[in-house]
């Protein structure tokens, strides 16, 4: 039996290297179109609507507004937390000695603080949940603080121009009755807390008129109206005599400012 040969053509026998792939051949790629643009994988075509958030994402660090995740403050939280870890406030101080500077000013004698402080060493509450926690207490009452101060003012201004003078007329009466020995002195601490709003000291003013009869009260001027020197001074203008429209304005600005 005679074996087959296959006859190399020309070009293979003018060829001196003859590898298994010579005679493989590819179609040339085609050219690019210039005229197409290429689409980032992260472009969202136009007729997707607002990304949802996934269950699995944590609600507190995705942008509603946005409707996308917030990375940023993702990533500050990760690193605060490596740093409470680096530092060891995620948990409780292994000498039960808490670190007190979210307390602020508040003085070590304050119960309350005594308080938290034992309940955390009890409960072995880690230094970052204590400071969270005492840090919105405090912050709360400063807020308390700063309204009971806008109230107060408030029920300042509800008693006129001559605040100052009602009250201080009111407070000598009480003091007065003490001194009497007509109240004690939890008597006094009531007459207090009645004589805490404006409404409180008018019903006062009342009580005492009742036994007293009208008491003045050395009146402050209203703002930019004339003091009761200068009015007196009006008074005394020979105006005031032979001027009934002159004297009709002075007898109305002491009625305005001092109620007589």
């Amino acid at each position: 039996m005679t074996d087959d040969v296959i006859e190399p053509s020309s070009s293979e026998e003018s060829s001196q290297d003859t590898g298994l792939l010579d005679n493989v051949n590819v179609e040339p790629a085609a050219e690019a179109d210039s005229t197409k643009t290429d689409i980032s994988h992260l472009d969202k075509p136009e007729d997707d609507g607002p990304l949802e958030r996934p269950d699995w994402w944590p609600e507190n660090f995705w942008k509603k507004d946005d409707a996308e995740p917030d990375l940023e403050a993702i990533a500050k939280s990760w690193t605060d937390l490596r740093k409470q870890i680096s530092q060891g406030k995620h948990k409780a101080p292994a000498d039960g000695n808490y670190d007190l500077a979210a307390f602020g000013g508040t003085p070590d004698t304050d119960p309350v603080k005594s308080h938290v402080v034992s309940w955390a060493k009890e409960y072995g509450v880690s230094q970052v949940a204590l400071d969270a926690l005492v840090s919105k207490v405090v912050e709360m009452n400063a807020n308390s603080s700063q309204t009971a101060t806008v109230n107060l003012e408030q029920e300042r201004k509800s008693l006129g121009p001559n605040a100052d003078a009602r009250i201080k007329s009111v407070v000598q009466w009480g003091t007065s009755l003490v001194h009497k020995g007509v109240w004690g002195k939890d008597d006094f601490e009531e007459f207090k807390v009645m004589g805490g709003t404006a409404k409180g000291i008018s019903a006062l003013e009342k009580i005492r008129a009742a036994y007293e009869g009208r008491v003045p009260t050395e009146s402050a001027p209203a703002d930019g109206a004339p003091s009761k020197t200068e009015l007196y001074a009006m008074v005394g203008d020979p105006k005031y005599k032979t001027d009934p429209a002159y004297r009709a304005k002075v007898e109305k600005m002491f009625q305005s400012s001092f109620g007589s």
